[in-house]
């Protein structure tokens, strides 16, 4: 029962570490050419997805009925996926829409860069080049099909200066920005999507980082050192996360998430031998904490950050993740130790299992990135 368990997990969490849909991004750059100011409009995006059709209210392609098409376009090479996409998606300039308050610009597509197969453990980014000519009005609002989920724009303006960025959610349009000067952001609008951003990335998209926490919390179900573990690690992965967005450090992905992976591991293999707060955990913690924070300082990059409200969007998205931590520990309280924990089997029936699971599974993970 335990091994049938096991692998369940095992599978489970590879396919929604894997598949996982993050938003598209998409680059608004404006420029002139013979006095005529212009548009191109760079997005990059899951191809296969959309192609496969895979609905907008799944956070993982596993979960969708289309997973098994999906799968198949992974595999597919450069040419065949895009002679797949020129047959199934037609006229994907006419799902993505540039308008002013007088006129709706037509969008031409002018080149599409698929990548050939890689690593099929990550999702292969293709990039899709538009073009708008003869851009007429300087106020504009940017959105696509809700069927195509969500999507992060950033507008440049001729100078290169960064003038507006928003994360748009399926269904919704940005708000009007303009053309030639940096849109300011409301501070409690900023504050508000940082925040979620933060919690999203850790429910239901931090799979690892979940798993990281409830190893903190499987040593012991007691307060006093479930707070301290935390805190250390909150006050580890908050100075990487700052020190990351700020390219102070810099330590590429393909370093940093094979250790996130091996700090799952460590820690839960920590449990297995233990039932108590050990002198050398505390410091583990804060360097595997140091790690994370540069995990979520890559993402934060990705996303981008608006430079008006620069402090308050850091502040508010590792509010944002520690939400998402506590909620973690919260249902961790309340369906686990709540229920087991003065249970006499606690430890061997609870304790080490979990932690045999999670440490398995951090392990798998810790050679599928550092080798895949």
């Amino acid at each position: 029962m335990f091994f049938k368990i096991f692998i369940f997990l095992l599978l489970f969490i590879k396919s929604s570490y894997a598949h996982e849909l993050r938003p598209a991004i998409a680059n608004l750059n404006v420029y002139e050419k013979n006095n005529i100011t212009n548009v191109s409009l760079t997005i990059r995006l899951n191809l296969e997805s959309i192609i496969a059709g895979v609905g907008i209210n799944h956070t993982n392609t596993e979960d969708s009925k289309e997973s098994d098409e999906y799968e198949n376009l992974r595999n597919m090479s450069a040419v065949e996926l895009i002679e797949k996409f020129n047959s199934k998606i037609k006229n994907l300039e006419n799902r993505v829409y540039l308008k002013s308050a007088n006129h709706n610009y037509n969008l031409v597509m002018t080149n599409i860069d698929i990548p050939e197969i890689g690593n099929i453990s990550i999702a292969r980014d293709t990039i899709i080049d538009f073009e708008i000519r003869d851009l007429k009005e300087e106020n504009l609002k940017f959105f696509w099909d809700k069927s195509l989920g969500s999507i992060i724009l950033r507008v440049n303006s001729i100078n290169n200066e960064d003038l507006y960025s928003k994360l748009i959610e399926a269904g919704d349009q940005s708000n009007w920005f303009s053309s030639e000067k940096k849109v300011k952001e409301k501070l409690n609008e900023n504050i508000k999507t940082y925040v979620y951003l933060g919690f999203k990335h850790i429910i239901p998209k931090g799979l690892d980082h979940i798993l990281f926490v409830l190893a903190l919390f499987l040593l012991s179900p007691k307060l006093r050192p479930l707070i301290l573990q935390v805190s250390i690690f909150t006050l580890a992965h908050t100075i990487t996360l700052f020190l990351g967005v700020l390219d102070i450090i810099k330590i590429p992905s393909t370093i940093v998430e094979p250790i996130i992976a091996l700090s799952i591991s460590f820690v839960a293999i920590e449990n297995l031998f233990t039932e108590n707060l050990k002198k050398l955990r505390p410091y583990i913690i804060f360097i595997f904490g140091l790690l994370h924070g540069l995990g979520f300082a890559g993402v934060l990059n990705e996303i981008g950050i608006s430079e008006g409200l620069f402090i308050s969007s850091l502040i508010s998205f590792n509010v944002g993740v520690e939400f998402g931590q506590i909620s973690v520990i919260l249902l961790s309280y309340i369906f686990i130790a709540l229920l087991f924990q003065k249970k006499s089997w606690y430890r061997n029936k609870i304790t080490k299992p979990l932690s045999l699971i999670i440490a398995a599974i951090g392990f798998y993970w810790f050679v599928e990135r550092l080798f895949f």
